[in-house]
């Protein structure tokens, strides 16, 4: 997935993986995963996408601060 956010581009594709998070098992409506990535600029973003019943049913891409990122990592 790739998203603009403030003339920044936030790819899946093309950023690394730091952290990701699975709850469920794949075709379960409340299932989803969250990851977070670096991309080579070093920005953080959460990559999230889940079920019909899970709280992220709808694809999507949020930029986060380093702090944010450092506090998603702590807390997982």
């Amino acid at each position: 997935m790739r998203k603009i956010i403030c003339n920044k581009v936030y790819d899946t594709t093309t950023a690394s993986v730091v952290k990701k998070v699975t709850q469920g098992v794949y075709g379960d409506p409340s299932g989803y995963e969250e990851t977070l990535y670096q991309t080579p600029e070093g920005n953080y973003f959460l990559y999230t996408n889940g079920g019909e019943a899970s709280p992220y049913p709808v694809e999507k891409i949020e930029r986060l601060s380093k702090k944010r990122a450092d506090a998603f990592v702590e807390g997982h």
